[in-house]
């Protein structure tokens, strides 16, 4: 069997996925954010009291890499832990008024990406690009790797 990596849908992937990982980090570096704490965020915004192991499944991280991130969000004042109500060894994490106020800026670097991104797409449906995307995330989610 031949490779091709530009043929390759992993590869092409996560090549776009660093590219946009980049293109973000440069827009929301201004507003102390870096890249994991933008996605994390991106969660708690839809509905924050969640617990770490809630977020690392949603986001499909490792839970080392999701503890990290919520210790640098914790310094850096973008969220609160209290204990949770049912279970002793989980801890709720809450936005702090900080963190709510960048929703807007922080979504707006975001969105100038996604039109970066998209201005080479002219006639292609997005909303069929990312239907296609989902699908992906959806056949690999439920196949355990």
């Amino acid at each position: 069997m031949s490779f091709e990596k530009n043929g390759s849908m992993g590869f092409v992937t996560n090549r776009l996925a660093r590219l946009f990982a980049q293109h973000l980090h440069a827009r929301i570096a201004p507003l102390g954010l870096a890249p994991a704490q933008f996605m994390t965020l991106l969660e708690l915004w839809e509905g924050d009291g969640l617990t770490q192991a809630e977020l690392t499944d949603r986001l499909d991280v490792e839970q080392a890499t999701m503890a990290n991130t919520l210790s640098r969000m914790k310094r850096d004042g973008l969220i609160e832990r209290t204990p949770h109500p049912h279970d002793r060894r989980a801890q709720l994490v809450w936005l702090t008024d900080k963190a709510r106020a960048l929703e807007q800026s922080a979504k707006q670097a975001a969105h100038s990406v996604n039109q970066l991104a998209l201005a080479g797409l002219e006639g292609v449906d997005a909303a069929e690009v990312l239907g296609h995307m989902n699908a992906m995330i959806k056949s690999l989610r439920e196949e355990p790797g």
